[in-house]
């Protein structure tokens, strides 16, 4: 009809089809992609957002994406999913001890890196106190997704990873809040009001990531579901109630995650390594797609005049404002000047800078576009550089650390009628097991060793049998001493038949 709006054309199996297609290949060049960033030391966010750019309307896909607001809401998702799965693969009692110290650079660290930078954009690259406060909030988070990733490949001492980890964890609620904002319409508020804000924020974030975590792993101890493949599902939907409902009281959602996968990760669920790797699936999925999606949203021709600005800006933040806020962060917790100075080396940025790009663009900021284009600059440039030399940078500072023996892969089946569970023990490559005879496990009464699987081949094993690397055992216990029969295993993996030094049933701790 004359007049009338152009018909979209119905979406139609065939171009479900096409989406598939593409939507597949792009997985599969992702994943071909670890392997490759894996050997070069090249972080493959850098290859996911070649990926987008490649597809977007400057590459050979000539997509023309430009939904910034549709960026962010899938970012957010995508930073759960990341958050989550860092929070599940974090130990407690290796986290524990720095809690105070990745609070201070979550907080006191932010904030001198919020300020540092700001001032440096603002007097140097001239740009208005508005914009600079925002470019300087952006760019002081760590990003998740990048340290996950990154560290967990590195043989650092495990103080060092556990901080810079539960940093990355802790400062996404801080800066989201600063960035909201400093791009909210009108004049910004006073320091000490946003100081409160993050501080009741927070506050309800932890609050509830505690007591969702707390409940979701109460409730999957004691009930017994039907397929060993509901528990993954089940944890991953606490995980994003504990976000949502932070997010619905007002309070950090991506503290409230983050703090609940931790309580779900350190407790002694069924079916634990089926659970990890699919949230492990599960984030590598999100890394993917949000890299992606944000070289999609990437003009790159118009990035030319930002190249500079963003070069300045990113030297600034690594060489001045990040060390500043690492010094200043640590100085009451004598933590040795090297690590302090591969902190913040250390300070890898990724998507999460990116994605808070977005909402000065969605909220209408003037110079909003320039200031997506510099910190994505910044970030593609200070990533290239960062991630391949921290290794160097460790064996400089000689804070590499050797591996020590490998932890146990254990997996709990609940037998709830027989009031009892089947726990099967995967002894790893390094695991000081090998070489242990059944008998020398010295299981609590009401647990046993009642079969080996070795090379393919399954055996009842006698009193007598020598453990090897590479043995898989099942091991019944009741209900009372399961938690005991699985310290014991783990107190030999680590410590071998000398084990029982460490108390009557080896000491240690379950996950």
């Amino acid at each position: 009809m004359p007049g009338s709006a152009r018909r979209e054309r119905p979406l139609t199996v065939h171009h479900l089809n096409q989406l598939l297609l593409v939507c597949s290949l792009v997985l599969l060049v992702a994943v071909a992609a670890v392997r490759i960033s894996s050997r070069s030391g090249l972080p493959s966010l850098l290859v996911y957002l070649g990926i987008g750019m490649a597809m977007g309307q400057d590459g050979v896909g000539d997509i023309h994406f430009s939904n910034a607001e549709l960026t962010q809401v899938i970012g957010y998702a995508a930073l759960v999913v990341i958050l989550a799965e860092g929070g599940l693969g974090t130990k407690w009692k290796e986290i524990k001890p720095v809690l105070p110290a990745a609070a201070s650079l979550a907080l006191v660290g932010v904030a001198a890196s919020v300020g540092v930078t700001a001032a440096a954009a603002h007097y140097l690259i001239d740009l208005e106190w508005r914009q600079a406060l925002i470019i300087g909030a952006v760019v002081s988070s760590t990003d998740a997704a990048a340290v996950f990733s990154v560290l967990r490949k590195i043989p650092l001492p495990s103080r060092v990873t556990a901080v810079l980890e539960a940093e990355s964890g802790f400062n996404d609620a801080p800066v989201v809040i600063l960035v909201v904002a400093f791009s909210t319409a009108g004049p910004v508020e006073h320091w000490y009001v946003l100081v409160g804000e993050i501080a009741l924020e927070l506050a309800i974030g932890a609050a509830m990531g505690l007591a969702v975590g707390w409940l979701g792993s109460w409730g999957l101890r004691h009930v017994a579901l039907p397929a060993s493949g509901l528990y993954p599902i089940a944890v991953m939907a606490i995980a994003v109630t504990a976000y949502a409902a932070g997010a619905l009281a007002h309070g950090s959602g991506f503290l409230a995650v983050y703090l609940a996968s931790m309580m779900l990760g350190n407790a002694k669920l069924p079916h634990w390594p089926a659970t990890r790797g699919f949230a492990e699936g599960l984030g590598w999925i999100a890394q993917i797609g949000m890299f992606v999606l944000l070289g999609l949203l990437v003009t790159p021709h118009e990035m030319g005049d930002d190249i500079w600005p963003a070069l300045v800006i990113g030297l600034a933040l690594t060489v001045v404002a990040r060390p500043l806020s690492v010094f200043a962060a640590l100085l009451p917790f004598r933590i040795p000047w090297q690590e302090q100075t591969l902190m913040s080396w250390a300070g890898l940025r990724g998507a999460v800078p990116i994605i808070l790009a977005t909402i000065p663009m969605v909220s209408g900021i003037e110079e909003s576009r320039r200031i997506f284009n510099i910190v994505f600059v910044l970030v593609v440039v200070y990533t290239l550089v960062q991630g391949p030399t921290l290794p160097w940078l460790a064996r400089t500072l000689r804070l590499g650390e050797s591996t020590g023996p490998a932890d146990l892969g254990i997996e709990s089946a609940p037998l709830e009628r027989l009031r009892g569970h089947l726990l099967s023990v995967a002894i790893p490559k390094g695991s000081r097991m090998h070489g242990v005879e059944v008998a020398e496990l010295r299981l609590p009464a009401g647990a046993a060793v009642t079969l080996v699987v070795r090379e393919g081949t399954s055996f009842v094993p006698m009193p007598t049998t020598v453990l090897r690397r590479g043995d898989e055992l099942l091991v019944v216990a009741t209900d009372p001493v399961r938690d005991a029969a699985e310290r014991r295993l783990r107190a030999v993996g680590q410590g071998g038949k000398l084990a029982d030094w460490l108390g009557p049933l080896g000491g240690g701790s379950g996950r």
